[in-house]
């Protein structure tokens, strides 16, 4: 599409959302679709808000707030998993006037001091006593902090006048409605799409985290232009499980499910999420790759334990769909037959799953295998792979029903422009660009081009038909001592896909060779060892293994072969440790921490290399 006809469609996305904010489209949905349930979840049985309900309890919580002092602004900071309380504080203090900030519940207390530091926080609700611990640490050093309220464990706290329970705050919200019920209608209205809507805390992977302002325009103009790239319709049902304090999931059911009207189930834990996505039949579906590598794997471990006539016909749709989709990808017709054992056998496997529903499934946050593309879209799941970041208020490009082209991020969302500078970074300018960093002037500058252009930080091809490839990460670009430049996120991508690799962290700057290190994944473990006739006691012992070596050896020379021989990994060391968001190896939304994988294992990774 040429630069006319994306500034055509950058007019008509601001013709309608102009002066519109999300407390707009919460409020329609209220005053229309008022009967219908908005917000699930689980306390023993299933429990709903209807967004008349959903409403009423956001206005006390805003008023509540306000018997606190709250008002424009200031800054509450959240910390809770995804649950109900969440997403109605959150509303709650936009509807004061204020900013919600939610904060990674695996951060520890000296990253929540910043944190709340950095914007001045003046109330903090949080979830339970452990986050209150890390809480309390820190408060001496948060002149700003008034309140803490805990939608647990308050009772704790009965003689501390700083600290409320949940239900107190809505008490108090109410009492103060009754007294003057126009207190919450007159704060929102102050509200303007150049108000922020919430700061996101990107997650640090290259250093300290730097707050992106997104306004209320960046919001409902991006989900504008998401709901057009994907035909996205009033009603959608989604299931809430990564943390809200990611741009992806913040986006994806907060926000979108506002903007839809939707219905949104939250869960507390990603290890449950597949009995609430078989409950909840979502028609809109978002994870991180991680997510789908292990549906995957259990999906393959069911198929291969099949038996009899059901194998032969499973593997026989699996084959015919396989040869659909690629038909599909060049723009041709599949085989008839693969419509036929599509309803037959694989139609069953999508409604076992949960998944029957899913008109549009997104993957986004890091890297995909390609292949795991393809499988879901094999089995009759639309999957497709969307690029963005927390700068441009989630989504930037994607594939969409009917522009697909598997292993690439897709073309731009209307309305925004793509292009490559000179070194190959990928530039960005829309609508979805958000305002900035909080208080970094410097890092604005750096990022932000006063053109309008946001400098990625990544580094992409954009082909002749408009789709973006993302090569890797402009600073991870490891340079081998021969000058050879390697992108890690090619062969990290494809070792991470194997059921029993959590991460791979390639090696190679400034040394003689390419090798990797490799974390395995203690969910999975367990079940591949039973799976192998293995006895399974820790993911230590399990490591070392001679059949995980062995199936290792596999995958890494399974991955070498889609690269070229410089580029090949030539040693590698699996760890026994798992990694994970606490342990510091990744971030909440499971991307690697580089720095922090080469500093932990420096004497192994060393060793690699000594003698060569």
């Amino acid at each position: 599409m040429n630069a006319q006809a994306v500034l055509a469609e950058r007019a008509e996305i601001d013709a309608v959302v102009e002066g519109k904010t999300l407390v707009d489209f919460f409020n329609r949905n209220a005053d229309q679709y008022g009967d219908q349930a908005a917000v699930h979840w689980k306390d023993g049985d299933w429990n709903s808000l209807t967004w008349s309900q959903y409403r009423n309890v956001v206005h006390q919580a805003a008023a509540g707030l306000q018997s606190l002092g709250v008002g424009g602004g200031e800054f509450v900071a959240v910390m809770a998993g995804n649950r109900p309380e969440h997403v109605i504080a959150d509303f709650g203090a936009v509807h004061a006037g204020a900013t919600p900030v939610t904060v990674y519940s695996t951060l520890a207390a000296s990253q929540v001091q910043y944190i709340a530091d950095n914007c001045k926080a003046t109330v903090a609700i949080l979830e339970n006593l452990d986050f209150m611990k890390r809480w309390e640490e820190i408060r001496a050093e948060l002149p700003n902090l008034r309140y803490i309220v805990l939608m647990s464990g308050a009772e704790n706290y009965d003689t501390v006048d700083w600290v409320l329970s949940w239900d107190e705050l809505l008490a108090r919200g109410s009492n103060r409605l009754s007294e003057d019920p126009e207190t919450v209608n007159r704060s929102a209205s102050a509200i303007t799409p150049d108000t922020l809507a919430t700061l996101i805390y990107t997650s640090g992977t290259t250093g300290t985290p730097k707050g992106v302002m997104i306004s209320q325009y960046n919001a409902v103009w991006t989900l504008e232009s998401l709901r057009r790239a994907a035909d996205l319709e009033i009603g959608a049902r989604m299931v809430s499980y990564l943390p809200l304090a990611h741009i992806a999931e913040r986006l994806a059911t907060h926000y979108l499910g506002t903007y839809l009207a939707g219905q949104v189930w939250y869960c507390p834990s990603i290890a449950a999420v597949l009995e609430y996505i078989q409950t909840a039949q979502p028609t809109l579906f978002v994870g991180v790759p991680r997510v789908y590598e292990k549906f995957h794997a259990r999906l393959m471990a069911r198929f291969d334990g099949e038996e009899g006539i059901k194998k032969t016909l499973i593997d026989q749709a699996l084959a015919q769909n396989a040869k659909r989709v690629d038909a599909e990808m060049e723009g041709k017709s599949g085989p008839m037959m693969a419509g036929v054992l599509d309803k037959i056998v694989l139609s069953k496997v999508r409604e076992g799953l949960g998944m029957g529903e899913v008109k549009v499934a997104i993957t986004a946050a890091a890297p995909i295998n390609p292949d795991l593309v393809k499988f879901f879209m094999t089995i009759g799941i639309p999957l497709y792979e969307l690029y963005g970041m927390s700068e441009t208020t989630g989504p930037a490009t994607t594939n969409i029903p009917g522009a697909v082209k598997i292993g690439s991020v897709g073309k731009a969302l209307p309305g925004v422009e793509v292009a490559t500078a000179d070194d190959g970074e990928l530039l960005m300018r829309g609508g979805v660009i958000t305002q900035g960093y909080y208080k970094l002037d410097q890092a604005t500058k750096e990022t932000y081009a006063e053109d309008g252009w946001l400098h990625s930080g990544d580094l992409a091809r954009i082909d002749e038909d408009g789709f973006v490839w993302i090569v890797g990460r402009k600073k991870e670009i490891i340079i081998t001592a021969a000058g050879k430049n390697v992108a890690p996120a090619q062969l990290e991508t494809a070792l991470g896909n194997h059921p029993i690799i959590s991460k791979a962290a390639m090696v190679g700057d400034q040394r003689k060779f390419i090798s990797m290190v490799i974390g395995l994944d203690g969910e999975e473990a367990p079940e591949w060892a039973a799976a192998n006739g293995i006895d399974y006691s820790d993911l230590a012992s399990f490591s070392q293994l001679p059949q995980v070596q062995d199936e290792i050896t596999r995958a890494v020379e399974a991955a070498n072969e889609t690269v070229s021989h410089a580029e090949q990994v030539k040693k590698w060391i699996v760890v026994p440790d798992e990694w994970t968001p606490e342990s510091g190896e990744v971030t909440p939304s499971l991307k690697l921490k580089r720095r922090v994988v080469l500093d932990k294992y420096a004497d192994e990774i060393d060793a690699m290399y000594t003698g060569v």
